[in-house]
């Protein structure tokens, strides 16, 4: 069994700024209400280790990066009877506009019982959309403001 659970939400600020603020994990804290920690470095196979709400680390590992577009990381829980891929996506629509998407993709024997949880998952994915557009975009405000 395999499904996803996605949010997608527009920013109006340019790849990079949303770039750096992924890419900053130890700035997690300051705007990231689903994963307030993030320990670790972006480069294949590293783990990286997210820190939840609730205090719980997952601990994962970067399969692919591409700066200014993707981050996705790879998982397992339940001893292996759940794999999954979580994912953050920026789509350039125009110099100074993107498409932010973060989603998760699950698999294996034991995915069904994510989908219980899946008001919960949709939430916080879009919890983090809408903290990462309002900082992302009060940033590129700021430099648009400083650049005058």
């Amino acid at each position: 069994m395999t499904f996803k659970y996605e949010h997608r939400i527009g920013v109006q600020a340019p790849a990079e700024v949303v770039w750096e603020l992924l890419a900053d994990l130890p700035g997690w804290a300051s705007w990231n209400p689903l994963y307030p920690g993030a320990e670790g470095m972006i480069r294949i196979g590293a783990a990286l280790v997210l820190t939840d709400a609730d205090g719980d680390k997952l601990e994962t590992t970067v399969m692919e990066w591409v700066p200014y577009e993707q981050l996705h990381l790879r998982r397992s829980g339940m001893n292996g009877f759940v794999r999954s891929v979580r994912y953050f996506e920026i789509e350039a629509m125009s110099d100074n506009g993107v498409i932010f998407s973060n989603g998760e993709l699950y698999a294996g024997l034991g995915a069904f019982l994510i989908k219980k949880q899946r008001r919960a998952i949709k939430a916080g994915f879009e919890a983090m959309g809408e903290a990462l557009r309002e900082k992302a975009e009060a940033i590129w405000q700021e430099r648009q403001v400083s650049a005058k």
